[in-house]
């Protein structure tokens, strides 16, 4: 098996930002040396965009955010799943990332940064939502889908209370149209992020998408289908 290459390495507060390559198709994305992602292993990634984003196939105008962008595995899955007037944001906090999307990690993922559906930004996707929760209802989302660094678990509660916890949540079902779904990726099963979920007035569902390996756990949590404020 041929060995990974470094691509490019970035500064970051984590640590080092690496991509690596292995031949014409792998990809890896690490940072302060853990995997983030492997571009052969997606169906989490794919699920959490299809289950999200498959009741709004007819959905006129259907908005959605994608809070990280990754090797634009997510989004691509998204813009299947979505019509062809949908409108796409995409929060990405590292600015390389988006540079790696546009250049050699486009045909890892169909080159999604060219759909013309598709606004990408760098920045915290908590600014995004909380942006929309104070903002008037015709900029709320109909989906939102939270794609980040290991998700939602107690190990790393302090750092992904911005993202995960109750005030987060709160403003999150504040950001969505009535009936809107707000789909996370984790890295493992939850049980205590799911029950603040339906603590904000979510409908949860988890699914553990394919079988066999390493199987990662996706929440999509439903907000109520009458308007809030």
């Amino acid at each position: 098996m041929q060995p990974w290459k470094l691509v490019e390495t970035v500064e970051t507060e984590a640590g080092p930002l690496e991509l690596r390559r292995r031949g014409e198709r792998d990809f890896l994305i690490a940072i302060g040396g853990r995997v983030l992602m492997n571009s052969a292993a997606r169906r989490s990634e794919e699920a959490l965009a299809a289950i999200a984003c498959a009741p709004l196939a007819r959905r006129r105008g259907a908005r959605v955010l994608i809070g990280g962008l990754g090797m634009g595995i997510t989004l691509r899955a998204a813009l299947d799943a979505l019509p062809r007037d949908a409108r796409v944001v995409v929060a990405e906090l590292h600015a390389a990332v988006i540079a790696w999307c546009r250049g050699p990690l486009a045909p890892a993922a169909g080159d999604p940064l060219r759909d013309p559906r598709v606004r990408v930004e760098c920045g915290d996707v908590a600014e995004f939502v909380a942006r929309a929760a104070d903002g008037p209802r015709r900029g709320r989302f109909e989906a939102i889908l939270l794609d980040l660094y290991a998700g939602p678990h107690e190990a790393a509660r302090s750092r992904g209370e911005a993202f995960y916890g109750d005030a987060a949540l709160a403003t999150a079902r504040r950001a969505l149209a009535p009936g809107g779904r707000l789909a996370v990726w984790s890295e493992d099963p939850d049980a205590a992020f799911e029950q603040r979920l339906r603590r904000a007035g979510f409908a949860v569902e988890t699914h553990r998408p394919g079988r066999g390996g390493r199987r990662h756990a996706v929440y999509v949590a439903a907000a109520p289908p009458h308007p809030t404020r």
